[in-house]
C-alpha cells in the first residue's frame, strides 16, 4: 500500500501513528490539507490562464495597437489569488521554509517536537495576520458608516478587486490558522514519528 492510499484511507501508519507523506508527494496530512492540495491542483491551470491572457494583450496591443483596460488588472489579481493559495499548499504539504541542516539531521522524535515549535510560533502569526487581515478586509468592504462599499482599484476600469483580494488573504489567513491548529493536534498527539 503508498503512502497516499495509506494516509487517505486510515491516515494510520503499521504502530497506528500518522504516516507523513514522503518528500516528493503532495498528499497532505489531515482532511484540510488535502482539499487544500485537491483545489492547488485545480487552480494551477489558472496560471496557463493568465499566461494566455497575457499574450491577448500583448497581440492587441502591439499587433492591432488596441490595448485593453481590463487584462492588466485581473492578471494581477488572477496571479494574486493564486499566490496567497500557493502559502496554503505549501502547508498543507510540508514544503514550507525550514533549516532542513538542523532538522534531517535529528530523530523522527525530535523532528516531531521541532513541528511542534513551529506550528506554535507559525499559529501566533497566523493568529495576528487574521486580526490584521480582519482590519484591512473590514476597511475594504464596509464604508465607514456601516454601507458595503467594495474598495475598488482607482483605475479607468475601477474592477474591486481590491476588496475581493483582501477577502480572500482573510479566508486564507483562517484556513491556514485552522491548518496549525490540526497539525499542532496532530503532533501533540504523537502521531507521525516513524
Amino acid at each position: 500500500m503508498s503512502v497516499e492510499e495509506n494516509t487517505s484511507a486510515q491516515g494510520t501508519g503499521p504502530e497506528g501513528g500518522v504516516v507523513l507523506p514522503d518528500k516528493d508527494e503532495d498528499v497532505g496530512f489531515t482532511w484540510l490539507d488535502r482539499a487544500i492540495v485537491w483545489l492547488g491542483k485545480k487552480l494551477s491551470l489558472v496560471f496557463a490562464v493568465i499566461v494566455l491572457v497575457s499574450f491577448y494583450e500583448i497581440i492587441q496591443r502591439y499587433v492591432f495597437d488596441a490595448p485593453t483596460l481590463w487584462v492588466h488588472e485581473t492578471v494581477t489579481f488572477a496571479g494574486a489569488t493564486l499566490f496567497v493559495i500557493g502559502g496554503l499548499y505549501a502547508l498543507a504539504t510540508d514544503r514550507h521554509v525550514r533549516i532542513v541542516l538542523i532538522y534531517d539531521a535529528v530523530s523522527p522524535r525530535v523532528q516531531r517536537w521541532l513541528r511542534v515549535v513551529h506550528h506554535l510560533l507559525g499559529l501566533a502569526f497566523s493568529g495576528m495576520l487574521l486580526f490584521a487581515s480582519w482590519s484591512m478586509t473590514k476597511g475594504a468592504v464596509l464604508a465607514p458608516w456601516g454601507d458595503i462599499r467594495l474598495e475598488t482599484s482607482g483605475s479607468a476600469w475601477n474592477p474591486p478587486f481590491p476588496a475581493l483580494l483582501k477577502v480572500i488573504i482573510l479566508v486564507a489567513v483562517a484556513t491556514m490558522t485552522l491548518q496549525f491548529v490540526l497539525h499542532l493536534i496532530r503532533d501533540l498527539r504523537g502521531k507521525g514519528d516513524n
